[in-house]
């Protein structure tokens, strides 16, 4: 007997084989290589379960094309692509709530596959999404499912997406949940967007931000796991964690998950597991799906004229070569961005971030393009009142970017394992300010300044954050949504498209506000 479990995670809508920064690109990875191997692994002897793990909804210009660019705003065509896939199982990831609930649903109410949602909950503490668990008979076997999503979301969404929402640990859940399936099931297989909070060979703590992850935890307290697929943090991982095989793999449909369990049936009916593997299978040299390519070619035709228009024209430069070297000195690019939140919301201050190191800046003409793929995120502005010190602190925070490594500026390996977090560096504008990461912590801020003025601790600021750092995402405490004062009523990408109707031509400038240095005492 042998169950075959394959999985994906963390697609995000990346259907073809493209990152979209240029038109006609084929890289080692999509939905439609995945499909090929998904099928291709498929065909072997016993049961197969085949699992999408989450992150599906949101994160590729075409996942955005569909939430908001189509007059229908409707997820059906992107729903009807994933359905070619013969997954048994679907869950939740955080971003499935980046375009509210509604969209959510109708996702949901489209998928083929089954929903397992067992630790989202309504306000009546019942579960909000497909049911907490299924048990599937296949070859003989009863395989119960538990699906689960990491309970930090409510800590980086927007409160309106998930309002009536209650996220509890997965650990709580489970506890709760696997005994109860283990009375009905042969074989017992938690599925869960979330990923390993401690280092997986010696067990020391590894996140800074408490619930994101724990499926070290999960592993390590709850018996009577067989297998555990995971997600969220885009590792490739293929491994066993207290016997239990896991995998997690990667994103963008660059690998498939695949675990093995060999079974046996005991004397008494019951089932044992007496050996299992995991692996991951690249899908890069994989052959794109025929039948998806066929289906969703005029999809991908409409996302290409969509993102070829041209928005605005530059006098100068806006591209950059170097991301790292774009984090340390201001480029035109983040300086443009950071005018448009300002005056989306009406501040004089603002932080951005370069959210991935594929970003290059804005070609000329700008297109959507560009902006799909340098801005990333599908996060509005918001506008905060902060304090000088919520500032300075903030400032002290983002130069956890940096290190210092043979003398020179590097960026801090925490910010790139186990998850890229490129993200959780900011930018500033509308100060002067210099970080030098020679310094201590605590004292690398030795300039700031505010209208030619020192800032002081007590001084009242108002800045304009994405949504996503507004809530104290990326691990910022000093905002919140209690300082929030008011919001865009658009994500950043229509924000920088309606500046550039109204701004048809832009000066490519930098007034040089701030510099990160390696000065020694």
């Amino acid at each position: 007997m042998k169950l075959t479990i394959l999985s994906t995670s963390d697609t995000h809508g990346y259907i073809f084989p493209t990152n979209y920064v240029e038109k006609g690109t084929t890289m080692p990875f999509g939905l439609t290589r995945a499909a090929t191997v998904i099928h291709r692994e498929s065909q072997t002897d016993g049961a197969v379960l085949t699992v999408d793990n989450g992150d599906f909804l949101e994160g590729s210009p075409l996942a955005y094309y569909v939430a908001k660019v189509e007059p229908e705003h409707d997820p059906k065509r992107l729903m009807a692509i994933y359905n070619l896939i013969p997954y048994d199982v679907g869950v939740l990831g955080n971003h499935e709530f980046n375009y509210g609930q509604e969209y959510l649903q109708s996702a949901v109410n489209e998928a083929k596959r089954d929903i397992l949602c067992a630790n989202i909950l309504d306000e009546n503490g019942d579960t909000e999404y497909g049911s907490p668990y299924k048990i599937y008979e296949k070859e003989g076997i009863r395989i119960g499912v538990l699906g689960l999503t990491t309970q930090a979301v409510y800590k980086w969404e927007k409160p309106t997406n998930i309002s009536g929402l209650q996220f509890d640990s997965v650990v709580a859940t489970a506890r709760h949940y696997i005994p109860i399936i283990r009375e009905q099931a042969d074989v017992v297989v938690v599925c869960y967007h979330g990923g390993f909070e401690r280092d997986l060979l010696t067990g020391k703590l590894t996140d800074i931000h408490a619930g994101e992850n724990e499926a070290y935890t999960l592993l390590e307290q709850i018996p009577g796991i067989d297998a555990l697929v995971t997600g969220h943090q885009h590792r490739k991982l293929a491994t066993k964690i207290f016997d239990v095989p896991v995998t997690q793999p990667g994103s963008r449909g660059e690998d498939v998950g695949k675990i093995t369990l060999n079974l046996q049936r005991l004397a008494n009916g019951k089932v044992s597991v007496i050996s299992s593997e995991a692996e991951l299978i690249p899908t890069g040299d994989a052959t794109l799906d025929s039948d998806m390519m066929a289906k969703s070619h005029r999809l991908d035709r409409d996302v290409d004229h969509w993102l070829d228009q041209p928005l605005g024209h530059i006098n100068g430069s806006m591209t950059f070569n170097n991301a790292f070297k774009a984090r340390i000195r201001e480029t035109p690019y983040i300086e443009f961005v950071q005018k448009v939140q300002m005056a989306s919301v009406g501040a004089d201050i603002s932080a951005t971030a370069l959210f991935n190191d594929e970003a290059r800046g804005f070609e000329n003409p700008i297109t959507m393009r560009n902006i799909m793929t340098n801005y990333v995120y599908p996060n509005g502005v918001s506008l905060l009142e902060i304090t000088g010190e919520d500032l300075r602190d903030a400032l002290e925070l983002t130069a956890n970017y940096f290190i210092i490594e043979n003398g020179q500026l590097a960026a801090n390996p925490a910010y790139i394992t186990p998850k890229r977090r490129q993200y959780n560096y900011d930018m500033y504008e509308g100060i002067d300010y210099v970080l030098n990461i020679a310094n201590p912590v605590g004292s690398r801020v030795t300039k700031l300044m505010y209208h030619g003025q020192p800032v002081t601790d007590k001084m009242r600021l108002k800045i304009a954050l994405n949504q996503y750092r507004a809530v104290g995402g990326g691990h910022y405490p000093m905002y919140n949504a209690q300082k929030i004062i008011s919001e865009s009523s658009g994500t950043m990408s229509e924000l920088i498209a309606d500046y550039l109707r109204d701004h048809p031509v832009i000066d490519a400038t930098t007034n040089d506000n701030f510099h990160v240095i390696n000065e020694p005492n």
